[in-house]
């Protein structure tokens, strides 16, 4: 006998809130691309400030996105949707190409046709790492330098850098990307899980209020900031020497 519509069962309420809360959290993650749109419309009309916001508010999606997808179980309300995939992509976007046609926008590399390349290299060298299999391990780190070029841009633009210095801190960041050094991933790495989150948070408080005071912040907060980069690289220099050291250990024991 053939069902009315009326008759056929419907999702439970709690299984539909269910899904669409991931589907919220997806479209959260998805805001980012609309976000690069709006950096991208600033950087042609030369308003780095502006765009520099922009990069801030992706950064704090980014930043909070997968904690809601594990806190909502969106794999498990959404298991036809690749979150990680659009993660990428997102973060592809705002990460690196977005921000590298600011500074090639701007002016804050060389002209002509050496601009252009040296705005190409990140973009390949990414292009690399956001499909690597490998790009980020099992124990939540990042293998290589995970592409922070938004971060590169923002101190580019506040320090006014010389085009010479930025192009060899692209170049030397690009390269960084192929050695299989591990970075700390802030959000899930589990060493010294809790200070890297309070000193990210300050850290970006510090963005914003680097830019609030533009263009002349202040000497303190750009210090502050660039002392949690200090503290980022060292602490991922120290976990990846001590895997290593770790694993070499491990080695020996086999032969002996």
């Amino acid at each position: 006998m053939r069902e009315h519509p009326e008759d056929t069962p419907h999702p439970r309420p709690d299984l539909r809130w269910f899904r669409l809360r991931a589907v919220a959290v997806h479209l959260y993650t998805a805001s980012g691309v609309v976000l690069a749109l709006l950096i991208l419309a600033a950087a042609f009309e030369g308003d780095a400030a502006r765009a520099l916001w922009l990069m801030l508010a992706a950064l704090v999606i980014d930043s909070t996105d997968g904690l809601l997808a594990r806190r909502f179980r969106v794999k498990e309300a959404l298991p036809f949707f690749d979150g990680a995939l659009l993660d990428n992509i997102v973060d592809y976007i705002t990460y690196v190409f977005a921000p590298m046609v600011l500074l090639w926008s701007g002016g804050h590399l060389p002209d002509g046709v050496a601009g252009l390349i040296l705005a190409a290299i990140p973009l390949l060298a990414s292009s690399y790492q956001f499909c690597h299999v490998d790009a980020k391990t099992e124990d939540h780190f990042f293998l290589g330098f995970p592409s922070y070029f938004n971060v590169v841009a923002f101190y580019a633009i506040v320090l006014e850098l010389d085009s010479t210095v930025l192009s060899g801190l692209l170049v030397l960041c690009s390269a960084l990307v192929f050695v299989p050094l591990r970075y700390i991933y802030p959000t899930r790495t589990a060493a010294f899980r809790r200070l890297s989150l309070t000193l990210s948070g300050l850290w970006l408080a510090c963005y914003a209020g680097i830019l609030l005071q533009l263009p002349e912040p202040s000497p303190l907060l750009l210090g502050l900031s660039m002392l949690y980069l200090c503290y980022y690289f060292g602490l991922s220099l120290y976990l990846s020497f001590k895997h290593l050291e770790a694993r070499r250990l491990e080695q020996r024991e086999a032969l002996e």
